[in-house]
């Protein structure tokens, strides 16, 4: 069954945009909306749970049905955030030659070193105003879904330097989801899959990376760059998970954003 998609803009190359969580659709509809001004924007809602576990492969069998449904599918570009951008990269791995760029957000862990850091940076911040914050969320008894966006609303703030405007445009979260999919993609890596198998990738790759962002922006890279031919790197200082919504580097991002992806689909 095709999986839910918003587009935006009518003219220029694809650009699929895709978000994270796992398990979190929507969010990403300020880049989309900006992005819109100059290309075709795709923006999948991942498949969510059902009868059976969710995997990674699904996920990848569901963004290639979508890249092969539009035109000119090999000269489209890649921007996943988060959980999305590692999305980006298995997709990429797999159809290497079905996609012309890849852009990596805020791109999540690859290794148990790296995720270590990401919880230790995570701990440190918790001061008195977070740590009631959590505890309330710990002694409600929500629905896991409205507990998984809970806890989402506090790592935006955990996770950020200086927000500017909020507008909260999360669909809705996917509890089950999010748990099948991210175990899946640890057995994939515990298993030597990834990040093995994304030196299949031959294609220009922007990591686009706050130092505020606790998920460790060089330590990710240092464990993707020795399969990641074309990887370059790119990082704000007053920046946390989520550049859009950076007081400081909005403008930045989206010009850094919109002037690579611009040369890198020129002739698309």
């Amino acid at each position: 069954m095709p999986i839910d998609t918003r587009l935006y803009g009518s003219t220029g190359p694809n650009v699929f945009l895709l978000h994270g969580g796992p398990g979190a659709p929507g969010y990403m509809a300020p880049v989309a909306k900006v992005l819109a001004n100059s290309f075709h924007v795709i923006e999948p809602m991942q498949r969510g749970s059902s009868h059976t576990p969710l995997t990674v492969a699904e996920h990848v069998s569901d963004l290639h049905e979508l890249v092969q449904s539009q035109s000119n599918p090999g000269k489209s570009a890649l921007v996943g955030h988060s959980w999305g951008a590692m999305l980006a990269l298995a997709y990429a791995a797999q159809h290497p030659s079905e996609i012309k760029c890849l852009v990596l957000v805020g791109c999540g862990t690859f290794d148990e070193v790296s995720r270590d850091r990401l919880e230790v940076t995570r701990k440190e911040r918790i001061d008195n105003t977070y740590s009631r914050q959590l505890q309330g969320i710990e002694k409600k008894t929500l629905p896991p879904n409205e507990r998984m966006q809970a806890m989402g609303r506090l790592y935006l703030q955990l996770d950020s330097y200086r927000l500017g405007s909020v507008k909260d445009e999360l669909l809705t979260c996917d509890a089950r989801g999010h748990i099948e999919t991210w175990q899946d993609m640890l057995r994939l890596q515990t298993e030597g899959v990834y990040p093995a198998s994304f030196s299949a990738i031959d294609i220009p790759t922007l990591m686009l990376h706050g130092a505020y962002d606790p998920h460790p922006g060089h330590m990710i890279y240092e464990s993707l760059k020795p399969y990641l031919r074309f990887l370059s790197y790119k990082e704000w200082q007053a920046c946390g998970h989520y550049p859009w919504l950076e007081r400081e580097v909005k403008e930045a991002f989206y010009a850094t954003l919109h002037d690579w992806l611009s040369e890198q689909l020129s002739d698309a």
